[in-house]
């Protein structure tokens, strides 16, 4: 599932005709980006929309691709990703977000290989501050020596990760982040993390692209 149905309001005048997702960067939108990230794995893929999902729906079309639109209210990650549960076939599925770009190994493909359903329910992409580019806080997970994970300042989460959808259906509100779930797997010991060899960069706001594309470019950053 990706992500795309938030407002972007940090990116200015960018998105007051255009979803964050049709910004461009390096000469095409950011979710075609994410999109092409998702094509090697062969999967079913779902785009939750919201903000001018006519722009997206349009573009989208005809892609294999199946969009969703969350009407009245955005249904935020985990409300998110529980409405688009019967379009993405049984099993955990991966999650992305539409507002990052990647330099290095497939990030999907990266989280498949070490995905362990024996031990996980989740399992999340993190980056070290130092590849982590536009990134202004102080981490939000630290893994132990096995990738299980606690909360706090260490390595910061991506927006990729791949979790068993069913957990959403335990969270009684319509209107829900994701973080309510990892807590409940948190408690339990079956949320894990991986550290990403790459570059990521977030690419919320104007000054996100310009850094974005320097690092596709292998520029300084």
């Amino acid at each position: 599932m990706i992500f795309a149905a938030g407002f972007g309001t940090r990116m200015g005048a960018l998105t007051a005709q255009l979803p964050k997702p049709m910004v461009k960067v390096a000469g095409k939108p950011l979710i075609d980006h994410t999109l092409a990230l998702a094509a090697p794995l062969g999967l079913k893929t779902v785009v939750n929309l919201h903000y001018l999902p006519q722009i997206l729906q349009a573009h989208l079309t005809g892609r294999g691709v199946t969009t969703l639109t969350e009407s009245p209210d955005i249904l935020e990650t985990g409300g998110g990703l529980r409405n688009a549960r019967p379009h993405l076939g049984d099993g955990p599925a991966f999650t992305l977000n539409s507002d990052a770009l990647w330099r290095g190994p497939n990030p999907l493909t990266t989280l498949q290989a070490a995905w362990d359903p024996e031990r996980m329910d989740a399992l999340l992409l993190l980056i070290p501050h130092q590849n982590a580019l536009g990134h202004k806080g102080t981490g939000d997970f630290s893994p132990d020596d096995t990738g299980r994970l606690t909360r706090g300042a260490g390595l910061v989460y991506s927006g990729a990760q791949i979790i068993r959808t069913e957990l959403t259906e335990d969270i009684p509100e319509r209107v829900f982040s994701l973080n309510l779930v990892w807590d409940k797997l948190l408690a339990s010991g079956r949320l894990y993390g991986l550290s990403y060899s790459g570059q990521w960069c977030d690419v919320g706001s104007p000054e996100g692209i310009a850094r974005a594309e320097r690092m596709l470019d292998d520029t300084p950053v």
